[in-house]
């Protein structure tokens, strides 16, 4: 059985771990799922982690590869519904300053997309 679900749309992808700990046993299949799905050419990607409710280094480097994956190609990477252990370890970590974070997947849905309108204006006016 696969450890979480991918959600394809128009613009983005939504990648749904269905599993309650995002660890060194689940993480490499993330990473790689990550970057397959950026390998497609989508550059926008939300990880929902509503269910997760533990998450150790090898999940946040799985989380920081799909950050850099996407920037990288002048996408966005958020994560929504992050519940209280993972929140602090990410700010404990300090990485709450450099990652997208939203308290549900339709605020992530409605921030990729400002990120998008930002995005065509700084084109615009270049």
């Amino acid at each position: 059985m696969a450890n979480f679900s991918v959600d394809k749309q128009d613009r983005y992808s939504v990648v749904t771990p269905s599993v309650d700990k995002l660890d060194s046993r689940v993480s490499p299949e993330l990473k790689s799922e990550l970057v397959m799905i950026n390998s497609t050419g989508e550059k926008n990607i939300i990880v929902d982690l509503r269910q997760c409710k533990y998450c150790d280094s090898s999940g946040l480097s799985a989380i920081l590869i799909g950050n850099r994956l996407c920037r990288e190609v002048d996408g966005s990477f958020i994560l929504s519904g992050l519940q209280e252990s993972v929140q602090k370890l990410i700010s404990i970590s300090q990485l709450d300053t450099v990652l997208s974070i939203t308290p549900t997947l339709d605020e992530a849905v409605q921030m990729l997309y400002m990120d998008e309108i930002e995005r065509n204006i700084d084109e615009d006016e270049e």
